[in-house]
């Protein structure tokens, strides 16, 4: 077909292989709270560092929407960001009160003070030259505080917004209100946070089932 032999496909009516879904990898509470505590505030990018997590677990963002975000997205006085996620699509996000302190720390003891480079005025997260963020800066962050703190797990940003979903689903969120915030097309992504934590689901079994 696509060398214009043959006018039919003759495999339309075949089914695609079942493909497996990987349950991806996330952190407790108390490890997250390990690596921003691994964070040297003595430095002068540390409040930038504890702002850009504080972030991503308050908001449960992609690394891309993170560092493509803007001042001018930011609604701190409701508590919500506006995010443009995959597809150019926006939508709005909570943000909570930590994640908005600590950013406000961050740009009134750091951004104020950088040279900012022409284009980047908006960009919330700066490096020291004042321009964007990259997505390898934002791993290698992670990755030297994860080092720090000892923790043994292969995190990578995308380890905290699992960890962000995962905490609302145990947390008794709604399903659909999960999907909202992460900016899934389908219900059937987000529906695999429901199968996370087994300690939890042994605990509800043992609790409720007549058989237990």
């Amino acid at each position: 077909m696509l060398e214009n032999v043959i006018k039919d496909d003759p495999t339309l009516l075949i089914d695609g292989p079942k493909l497996g879904r990987k349950l991806p990898d996330f952190l407790s509470v108390d490890e997250i709270n390990s690596i921003i505590a691994a964070i040297d505030l003595s430095k002068p990018e540390g409040e930038r560092n504890k702002a850009l997590l504080e972030t991503l677990y308050s908001s449960g963002l992609r690394v891309s929407e993170l560092i493509g975000l803007k001042k001018s997205n930011l609604y701190a006085e409701i508590g919500l960001v506006r995010v443009t996620g995959k597809g150019n699509k926006e939508r709005l996000v909570p943000i909570g009160s930590v994640a908005l302190k600590q950013i406000a720390i961050y740009e009134s003891s750091y951004r104020c003070h950088l040279a900012i480079k022409v284009g980047n005025e908006d960009f919330l997260f700066l490096n020291r030259r004042g321009a964007k963020l990259s997505r390898v800066m934002v791993f290698n962050i992670i990755k030297e505080l994860v080092m720090i703190a000892g923790i043994k797990k292969s995190i990578s940003p995308h380890t905290f917004r699992h960890s962000f979903a995962t905490h609302l689903i145990e947390g008794g969120a709604d399903l659909r209100a999960v999907q909202e915030m992460l900016g899934h097309e389908s219900i059937t992504t987000t529906e695999i946070y429901t199968h996370l934590d087994r300690e939890y689901l042994r605990s509800a079994i043992l609790q409720f089932h007549p058989r237990s």
